[in-house]
């Protein structure tokens, strides 16, 4: 079901940035500025983007906000337009109990989205064979991504087993480990080196708090007495969804360190400066309660979006995160890609 290019794409490994959504000051869609993050993305040179996940708020399935559909086409109508290659991978959320989640799967491979990234959040209550048999329905509709998404934004602990029965799911392409912790990351890769299906899944780092180390690390387990090899092949992050350009170019560094098997001591120093700009975005001291606002500040920043509002009151930036954003700019000017944002912003919205 998943086109060749594709998947070929997607086991190579990517940037993919997790799409932010785009508000009015009165909570309405900005289309304009949503659109502008969608050709902000392409002209990054990212290999795909997630839209309706976490960081473009899971609320935009909400009636009184009802958004999802509206989102989700005006960033495929952006993607058609660009004339993006065939190997560009266009990943929708899907969340919600058995039903919303198949429903959505529908509407997704309806649209032209390549896969569709499963988010096991909101569901304390279910068990983790409910949670299988709702992934097997899902696949049976479109491409699967799994998503270890962590606690503290809505996630749950899941077991080994749980994920090694998950990669043995013939229509699951990737997973996402985004558990924000070494243990659950490695319970990940272990459960998919124990798959028959190995080579047929990619896993992508979402441990925004680690992403240079997870991509550079080449992960050997042993299975029986024998040594099986995995690497984190690319990403799939809120933070990529500023400084993207950047990131990009960064990514490539990775790729070449890895193809020459010599890792500079630069990238691992560069690795901890992206870890501490993204605790000024994610604002893990206040529980990751800034977290979409932080992104949506930066952005806002530069130009893209009008203001880093959120559907919910309740989402807003934390005492002192904008300090430590001017603080993270001031330190790190490397890291940012405000003169390309600057130079392509009328382009954008015109």
């Amino acid at each position: 079901m998943l086109n060749p290019e594709v998947k070929k794409h997607l086991l190579e490994g990517t940037v993919i940035p997790a799409h932010p959504l785009a508000l009015t000051e009165d909570r309405q869609l900005d289309e304009a500025s949503q659109r502008a993050l969608t050709r902000y993305y392409i002209d990054s040179g990212a290999g795909g983007i997630a839209v309706g996940v976490h960081t473009t708020q899971f609320e935009i399935r909400d009636p009184q906000f009802n958004l999802y559909e509206k989102v989700l086409s005006l960033a495929m109508e952006e993607i058609k337009n660009a004339r993006v290659p065939k190997s560009f991978i266009k990943i929708g959320g899907i969340s919600g109990p058995l039903q919303q989640a198949v429903g959505e799967a529908t509407f997704l491979k309806d649209l032209g989205y390549d896969l569709g990234l499963l988010s096991m959040g909101g569901l304390q209550d279910a068990t983790e064979e409910d949670l299988l048999i709702r992934t097997r329905k899902v696949a049976e509709v479109i491409p699967v991504i799994g998503f270890y998404l962590q606690p503290a934004v809505g996630g749950r602990i899941l077991t080994f087993d749980f994920w090694k029965q998950l990669a043995e799911i013939p229509n699951v392409h990737a997973i996402k480990a985004a558990p924000f912790n070494r243990y659950q990351t490695f319970d990940v890769i272990r459960a998919v080196c124990h798959s028959s299906r190995n080579e047929e899944i990619a896993i992508y780092t979402g441990n925004d708090d680690n992403i240079i180390n997870d991509l550079l690390t080449t992960y050997r387990i042993d299975i029986a007495g024998k040594k099986v090899e995995k690497q984190i092949v690319g990403g799939l992050l809120g933070h990529w969804s500023v400084w993207t350009k950047t990131t990009v170019d960064i990514f490539h560094k990775v790729k070449e360190s890895i193809k020459h098997n010599k890792v500079p001591h630069e990238l691992l120093t560069l690795g901890q400066e992206i870890t501490d700009a993204n605790a000024a975005f994610f604002d893990p001291n206040n529980h990751f309660k800034g977290s979409i606002a932080g992104i949506n500040e930066v952005l806002t920043r530069q130009g893209i979006l009008k203001g880093n509002w959120c559907l919910l009151d309740k989402e807003k930036l934390s005492p002192n995160q904008s300090d430590e954003i001017d603080r993270v700019y001031a330190a790190y000017p490397h890291l940012n890609d405000d003169e390309f944002v600057k130079s392509n912003l009328v382009k954008w919205f015109n």
